[in-house]
C-alpha cells in the first residue's frame, strides 16, 4: 500500500519527518510540539498554552488530509512532568468527543526545543 506525506499549508517539520503519513485508511500524525506556525517557534506560556498549541498543529495536518479529530482512534501524549497531566487532560477534552480515542500519556525526561508536551494521533477515515 503507498504512502502519501500529509503537510498543512503552514506545516514545517523540523527534521527528516513528515508531519503526517497516509496509508490506505490510516493517517499517522507526528507528534506536534506546541510550533507557532508564523514563526516556527515554540509558544510561551504554560502547559495549558502548550497543549493547545500542539493540538492546532495536530488539527491542521488532520485537516490538510480531509479529516477531524472525530476520526481520531489513538492518542499518545508525551509529558516532561506528570503533574501537568489534568491541565493536559482540560484541554484536550475540548477537541475530542465520546467516543473517546484510546491513548496512552507518557513522561519523558525532555522533549524537542525544551517543550513541555508533545502529542501524536492515529486517525482513520472510516472512523467519523
Amino acid at each position: 500500500m503507498p504512502k502519501q506525506a500529509i503537510t498543512p499549508p503552514k506545516g514545517k517539520a523540523i527534521g527528516p519527518y513528515s508531519l503526517g503519513i497516509a496509508s490506505g485508511d490510516l493517517v499517522f500524525v507526528s507528534g506536534q510540539i506546541p510550533l507557532d506556525a508564523a514563526t516556527g517557534k515554540l509558544v510561551e506560556g504554560d502547559v495549558s498554552a502548550q497543549a493547545r498549541a500542539s493540538l492546532e498543529n495536530v488539527k491542521a495536518v488532520l485537516e490538510a488530509a480531509g479529516l477531524s479529530f472525530a476520526h481520531v482512534v489513538k492518542t499518545t501524549i508525551f509529558l516532561t512532568d506528570m503533574a501537568d497531566f489534568a491541565a493536559v487532560n482540560e484541554v484536550y477534552k475540548g477537541y475530542v468527543s465520546e467516543p473517546y480515542p484510546a491513548r496512552s500519556t507518557i513522561a519523558v525526561a525532555a522533549l524537542p526545543l525544551a517543550a513541555n508536551v508533545e502529542i501524536e494521533m492515529i486517525a482513520s477515515r472510516s472512523a467519523a
